[in-house]
């Protein structure tokens, strides 16, 4: 089985997709003047986008691993995921703070999906 790379830079690519399942990378916002709620839903926007893209959606997610500077930031990226998320379809999900590669970035997201049959 072939190994389809997606947005492919020198250091990663934005996604990859194996034997019907999908990979992101961890997914950040571009405007990181943004608050917590502001770039959580841009996060969750690009995450939309990518899944389109390798015919997925947020209905078949199997993982997600998010990332927040501060534990401050919980209820407000929470409020932004509970809005988005497909309910009777949460995928199992983990949230951990972490030290960010860049220092405005208040959450990164990386998730794993199915694609449709």
């Amino acid at each position: 089985m072939a190994v389809i790379r997606y947005h492919v830079g020198k250091r990663l690519s934005e996604m990859a997709v194996h034997n019907g399942t999908v990979y992101l990378a961890g997914q950040i916002a571009e405007d990181d003047d943004q608050d917590i709620t502001g770039q959580t839903r841009e996060v969750l926007g690009h995450i939309d986008r990518l899944l389109a893209e390798a015919n997925s959606d947020k209905s078949l997610l199997l993982s997600v691993q998010i990332y927040i500077s501060d534990m401050a930031h919980f209820a407000g990226m929470n409020a932004e995921w509970d809005a988005w998320v497909a309910q009777g379809d949460t995928p199992p999900r983990a949230t951990v703070e972490a030290k960010l590669a860049n220092p405005k970035c208040l959450v990164e997201i990386v998730v794993i999906a199915a694609q449709r049959s």
